[in-house]
């Protein structure tokens, strides 16, 4: 694999998902040694050159000899297509690199909410994206649009369950933003969004593990102890995710209780 030598990926150290693929990029041999340093690391004289406002929200590619950077979509091409061009070329097609951004724009903005990590408050630079509501909101509605329909077709594998509807599974993921918005009334907006967000991928996350069953299911009949243990399994899962994401972004603890009671809920409405 070619190295792209003399190159500098600047990551958001506070976000594992940057922090896990700028580290492929140096172990796979496509970066250098030196081919990622921390956004919070950036020397004055970095500083000068680098874009401080667009490179929390798209990350910044810093060539080391001409002291010159590209951003977002086009710093990944760069890497990935010096390694393998035929990728390049076609991501460089302007059907491909439009929606090439638009996905980068769309994870990037998001990342704070696909994986949080916890903030060093005592570093002076700080790699957060821009709160964007268009691109959260796209997310919210991603989350939901995937989880209602899984939810949909793993309710009617359980045979005790009354017979689910799309419209039923999309009042019940809806109605938990509404739900624990309630708990949140003494907060800014832009904080319940920014919960509802992580809210939904918790639920997306929920969903993609009750997909091998969901599957499985449509070849194999299976017993209903595996369906229901699935799902209890599935369910611990998730609170063990929701809890800690309530502590990263600084809310009350009993959200994680609210959001239990809003099943047992939900689970006595359909169950009368």
């Amino acid at each position: 694999m070619k190295t792209l030598e003399n190159q500098t990926l600047l990551y958001d150290e506070d976000c594992p998902l940057c922090s896990l693929y700028t580290t492929g990029f140096v172990k796979s041999g496509m970066l250098d040694q030196n081919g990622r340093k921390s956004y919070c690391e950036l020397s004055a004289e970095e500083q000068n050159f680098v874009d401080l406002k667009r490179a929390p929200n798209e990350i910044a590619l810093v060539d080391n000899k001409t002291k010159t950077v590209i951003y977002g979509i086009d710093s990944l091409i760069k890497v990935v297509g010096f390694s393998f061009p035929l990728i390049e070329k076609i991501s460089n097609l302007k059907p491909v690199h439009f929606i090439l951004r638009k996905m980068y724009s769309f994870i990037s903005y998001n990342r704070k909410v696909i994986i949080p990590g916890n903030v060093k408050e005592e570093n002076k630079l700080q790699c957060t994206p821009d709160f964007n509501y268009k691109y959260r909101f796209l997310f919210i509605g991603f989350a939901l649009t995937v989880t209602t329909f899984i939810l949909f077709g793993y309710s009617n594998l359980i045979l005790n369950f009354p017979k689910s509807s799309i419209t039923r599974e999309l009042i019940l993921a809806l109605g938990q933003i509404v739900f624990q918005s309630l708990f949140l009334f003494k907060v800014d907006k832009q904080t319940i969004i920014n919960y509802a967000g992580n809210l939904m991928t918790v639920s997306l996350m929920g969903s993609l593990i009750l997909s091998p069953i969901l599957i499985l299911s449509q070849f194999v009949n299976l017993p209903q102890m595996i369906i229901l243990g699935w799902f209890g399994v599935t369910v611990l899962i998730m609170f063990l995710e929701h809890s800690p994401r309530i502590k990263i972004l600084k809310l009350p603890f009993y959200l994680t209780f609210t959001w239990i009671l809003y099943r047992i809920i939900a689970l006595f409405l359909i169950l009368n």
